[in-house]
């Protein structure tokens, strides 16, 4: 019997793209799925949008708390033995479920699938039309390099939101993650706990379309603001939640530091965070993330 898949898809204000969201997500080959909106409290016409699916899909209608309170209510809301996470302005091919549960399969050691998204614009034509991708099926265990501090060369060019795929037990474990609204933590955040619980796979094929526009001002912004913020909130609650990621969490938490220092200094409501992180540091570790952050700084 196929496993039931969960395709949660998180909403803030993109009524415009939601229609093709949804139906990319209903129009998949595999059977069986259910379809949850999470909606973020938008202000547009997603609600009209959303009630317009009638019972085809499980709506979610909460008030404005980030893109980790999304997560956190479509997983709540899920079933599935599988969830598949989409962003509402991006759409996943009709295979991209059977792709998924076909790479899982029996597996129960494994705890993540990831892929990789074709980029697109506003209109949904692609800007790279190149597919450098080989379809080979990848698995990774790196706990022991991410506890130990190190990742880089070994697994690069993470994902979004809508290529990250998860086993519910796997999640159990991550979610609900810390909630802020201005300064939340994002996929990133589950990404590096994902790797540093259970080993997993990357599909090394598109199998979504990333949509870029203005809205999605975080890719390709030039002010290091808003990553230096999600980079220093990712290593702080990577410390708290997992403080076997320790070694990991300072350097994410460093390069955080080293683009606002970049930037001009840490903001106002950032500033908590780094001084709660800094006094439980050892003064060796103090000395370390702050040469880091320097290097960090200069680097960029």
């Amino acid at each position: 019997m196929n496993p039931l898949v969960s395709i949660a898809i998180n909403n803030y204000n993109y009524g415009r793209f939601l229609p093709e969201a949804i139906d990319s997500a209903l129009n998949q080959t595999y059977s069986p799925i259910e379809v949850i909106v999470v909606d973020d409290g938008s202000t547009d016409n997603s609600r009209e949008v959303i009630a317009s699916y009638g019972d085809k899909i499980i709506p979610v209608f909460k008030a404005n708390g980030g893109q980790a309170s999304a997560f956190n209510a479509g997983f709540a809301a899920s079933q599935g033995e599988i969830i598949c996470f989409l962003d509402a302005d991006d759409t996943c091919l009709p295979e991209k479920v059977a792709e998924i549960v076909q790479a899982l399969s029996d597996r129960q050691d494994l705890g993540w699938c990831f892929h990789p998204l074709q980029q697109v614009d506003d209109k949904g034509k692609p800007l790279s039309p190149e597919n450098p991708y080989q379809g080979d099926i990848k698995e990774y265990d790196l706990r022991a390099h991410i506890r130990g501090g190190k990742l880089k060369d070994r697994l690069d060019n993470l994902p979004s939101t809508s290529g990250l795929s998860f086993t519910r037990s796997h999640l159990q474990q991550i979610l609900p993650m810390p909630e802020a609204k201005r300064i939340g933590l994002n996929d990133g955040y589950l990404e590096f706990t994902s790797i540093a619980l259970n080993p997993g796979l990357i599909l090394d094929k598109p199998l979504g379309l990333y949509r870029i526009h203005g809205s999605n001002a975080y890719v390709r912004s030039k002010d290091k603001r808003v990553q230096a913020r999600v980079m220093l909130l990712t290593g702080y609650w990577m410390r708290v939640k997992f403080p076997f990621l320790t070694k990991f969490s300072h350097k994410v938490f460093a390069g955080g530091m080293g683009m606002f220092w970049r930037a001009g200094g840490i903001e106002p409501e950032c500033q908590e965070f780094a001084q709660k992180y800094l006094s439980s540091a050892t003064l060796l570790e103090k000395l370390e993330i702050n040469a880091r952050a320097l290097y960090y700084g200069l680097k960029l």
